[in-house]
């Protein structure tokens, strides 16, 4: 009876195609090492649910950031608003490796990392971004001002927030908490003046801070050729050792990020992380992103380096997942897109009351300066 079952099987090759592997194992992009004797391992092992988990986070924030423009488009969010679509990989590898206590300090390109910190539900970024009550910073705050537990996102002065996450970093060393700051800026910060100071103070005092660079290319409409003497970005430490990464690569990107976390919680001190990507979208969405470079480039990204076809692709190859499967991720994260914009249609806008709301983290002044000295307002501090 066996025999007669295996007979059949080896006749019917089609059937093969419903056996699947577990886990497979993949070779990395090349690293580049500035003061390291070694680097990340150069091959990685996924299993089937990572795999499953990494794409579903990949397409959620591609989803969201395109029916953000389309918002935006539709003067549905105004002001500033700086879309991540293209740099998936970066903050999804990184976010594979982040620990409870982790604390992450973001620019003001944060939409993606404040998805990933509220657990891909998008509705507290969009909601921020329409000026809604729902938002995670109460609609106060906008596309460059997002908070949430343990998670910083966005400063609106270029750099500002690097010495946060050094600072960050030196609380969990001087209370002896187990904790590492990821500290994201963009290759245009990278000159500025505050983050060579972070990197001095983080080196000298051995804090446990991940400083990640966002090199995708262009600091707004300047490209790195035009604006950056040292474009090796990962080297600017001095002193802190630092690695390149292709950050349109998530498995290598999390193998990195792995690798940098393991430094910084052995006690060794900072470390610089440059990952190189590429952003779809202009600086800002007033910004077309054509000026500096053309339809063509933008084209031949998303067609030869785009991080999500690329890691799907690779999945589906290797037999870890179905078509199906990975149409299911796309169909449910549609639908998680189009409620999440849905809510906040229906959400209340930010009323006068909120402007005294939380000035201060407890009221100790009870009053606040209106808009002349005997104009008095009512300080509260309310929960968020």
């Amino acid at each position: 009876m066996l025999k007669t079952f295996v007979k059949k099987v080896l006749m019917k090759p089609r059937l093969f195609k419903h056996f699947y592997s577990t886990e497979a194992t993949f070779q990395t992009e090349p690293f580049r090492l500035h003061r390291l004797d070694e680097g990340p391992a150069t091959q990685v092992t996924l299993t089937k649910p990572d795999a499953l988990t990494i794409y579903d986070r990949m397409q959620t924030i591609r989803k969201m950031e395109m029916a953000i423009s389309k918002l935006y488009t539709a003067k549905a969010i105004r002001g500033f608003c700086h879309l991540y679509a293209g740099q998936e990989a970066v903050a999804v590898g990184i976010q594979s490796n982040v620990r409870l206590n982790d604390v992450i300090v973001t620019s003001y390109r944060n939409h993606a990392w404040t998805l990933l910190n509220y657990n891909l539900d998008p509705s507290p970024v969009v909601c921020e971004l329409m000026g809604t009550t729902g938002g995670c910073s109460k609609g106060k705050g906008g596309s460059m001002h997002m908070y949430g537990k343990n998670f910083i996102g966005g400063s609106g002065i270029v750099g500002a927030h690097v010495p946060l996450g050094a600072g960050v970093a030196l609380s969990f060393k001087y209370k002896n908490e187990d904790g590492v700051a990821i500290t994201v800026y963009g290759d245009g910060a990278a000159n500025n003046g505050q983050v060579f100071e972070a990197f001095n103070i983080a080196k000298m005092w051995n804090l446990p801070c991940l400083f990640l660079c966002e090199n995708n290319l262009f600091g707004m409409g300047t490209s790195v050729e035009r604006h950056a003497a040292n474009r090796d970005f990962y080297t600017r430490g001095d002193l802190i050792p630092g690695i390149w990464v292709d950050g349109m690569d998530v498995l290598t990107m999390r193998e990195a990020a792995k690798f940098a976390f393991n430094h910084c919680i052995s006690g060794k001190g900072p470390i610089i992380l440059e990952a190189q990507t590429y952003r779809y979208f202009g600086h800002s969405m007033s910004d077309p992103g054509t000026s500096y470079r053309t339809h063509e480039e933008v084209k031949e990204m998303r067609s030869r380096r785009d991080p999500i076809t690329n890691f799907k692709q690779k999945i589906l190859d290797a037999k870890l997942v179905t078509e199906d499967e990975l149409k299911e991720i796309e169909n449910k994260r549609k639908k998680t897109v189009d409620d999440a914009i849905n809510k906040c249609k229906k959400d209340k806008e930010v009323g006068l009351e909120e402007l005294t709301y939380n000035i201060y983290s407890n009221d100790l002044y009870k009053e606040i300066r209106g808009v002349s000295p005997f104009h008095k307002l009512q300080h509260k501090v309310v929960g968020i």
